[in-house]
């Protein structure tokens, strides 16, 4: 039971995603987080000014529910089945990180620099971060779907468009960190 208190290995939580996706699969659905943000744009009245947000927003309320289930199944999970939550990473990357200035690498699950209480003052952080979502969210769309879409529910479909995003999301996260983070920091 040691592993429940660390990051699951492969072998437990890769199961659990193959039989999500076939549950999906076998009611016809299929899995993606991006989409709920149309369909909670539209439940907040977008669809009265939009085209794009004028749908049957009824019909993804399962996909709502899934998303609710992952924000609670993560809160349980970091709260309470999770110890020491700092990824093992080499010590080459965490000198790295910590010459742009990002001295919690290595030290803290995500770098709080960016994501702790403290970057909400300073201006830069923010503004990075509100260009990252924009790009994020417009990039998502355009794509027709988000990583989690594309790379667990479209490949597990077969599906050559999430086959070629996905191969885009990894070169774009490739090009982000090897040539534009540095310029940032």
């Amino acid at each position: 039971m040691e592993w429940i208190l660390g990051p699951w290995p492969w072998y437990v939580s890769g199961p659990l995603i193959a039989v999500m996706m076939f549950a999906l699969l076998y009611v016809g659905k299929s899995f993606g987080v991006s989409s709920n943000f149309k369909t909670l744009c539209t439940i907040c009245g977008a669809d009265k000014t939009c085209d794009f947000f004028r749908f049957d927003w009824k019909a993804q309320r399962w996909n709502l529910v899934v998303l609710l289930g992952g924000i609670i199944g993560g809160f349980v999970a970091s709260r309470y089945l999770s110890h020491d939550q700092v990824p093992a990473i080499n010590p080459k990357t965490i000198d790295t990180l910590k010459g742009y200035g990002l001295e919690s690498a290595g030290a803290s699950y995500q770098p709080m620099e960016l994501f702790g209480k403290a970057a909400f003052s300073d201006i830069k952080i923010m503004f990075l971060l509100l260009i990252g979502g924009l790009l994020v969210g417009f990039g998502s769309r355009y794509a027709g779907g988000c990583t989690s879409g594309h790379a667990i529910s479209g490949l597990s479909n077969l599906q050559l468009p999430s086959f070629t995003a996905t191969i885009g999301f990894f070169i774009g996260g490739l090009i982000m960190v090897h040539f534009i983070f540095p310029l940032l920091f």
